[in-house]
């Protein structure tokens, strides 16, 4: 990803592709994607047809706003998209998805999930330290999900693995609301430290 890539007009929502969870991130997500498309803003996400990515595109839709989806070929060839998208984008593998949807987005939100999720986050907030991210960064902490993550980024800063201006390089809400406010509030331009000393 280059500086140029970044700094669409969407906001980049992440989160699990299970069905298997609790409906209360169901409900949290899915008012995600009805607020970001209330403020007149597309969704894009990883575009699966389960899970919290449903939700959002649901919560979007139910606006009538604009849910774009990003799937690479295996995803589309097993038919894994969400019927109802705005817009699909189909792209040869999990690199380019990624680099996609960061690259369409001016704020990213990181819902509950999995491995996935996580990768999806902390490779953006590495990304924005380099400078070559410019967007905020809202990890959505429903029920305390991301309470040991968030503990672990801390840990790091206390034991000198990452400087203690890296802690502004996301932040955190506990509501959709919340996310979303922080999400599209303007960005201060910071220059993060690069190494530790």
């Amino acid at each position: 990803m280059t500086e140029k890539q970044s700094g669409g007009t969407a906001v980049v929502v992440y989160g699990a592709s299970s069905e298997n969870i609790k409906q209360i991130y169901k409900d949290e997500v899915f008012e995600v994607g009805r607020l970001i498309a209330g403020h007149g803003h597309a969704v894009v996400c990883g575009g699966g047809r389960q899970g919290l990515m449903r939700a959002a595109i649901d919560g979007a839709l139910s606006v009538g706003g604009e849910a774009i989806g990003v799937l690479p070929q295996f995803m589309v060839a097993n038919a894994w998209q969400h019927p109802q998208l705005s817009r699909m984008i189909e792209v040869p593998d999990m690199h380019v998805r990624k680099q996609t949807m960061a690259g369409m987005s001016m704020a990213a939100i990181a819902c509950p999930g999995g491995c996935g999720t996580f990768e999806e986050l902390t490779e953006l907030i590495t990304w924005r330290q380099l400078g070559l991210y410019h967007g905020n960064i809202v990890i959505l902490n429903i029920e305390g999900y991301y309470d040991s993550l968030i503990a672990q980024f801390d840990r790091a800063i206390a034991e000198g693995f990452m400087h203690e201006d890296h802690r502004s390089l996301f932040c955190v809400a506990t509501t959709a609301d919340e996310a979303v406010r922080l999400a599209l509030e303007p960005v201060e331009p910071i220059r993060f430290s690069q190494k530790i000393h």
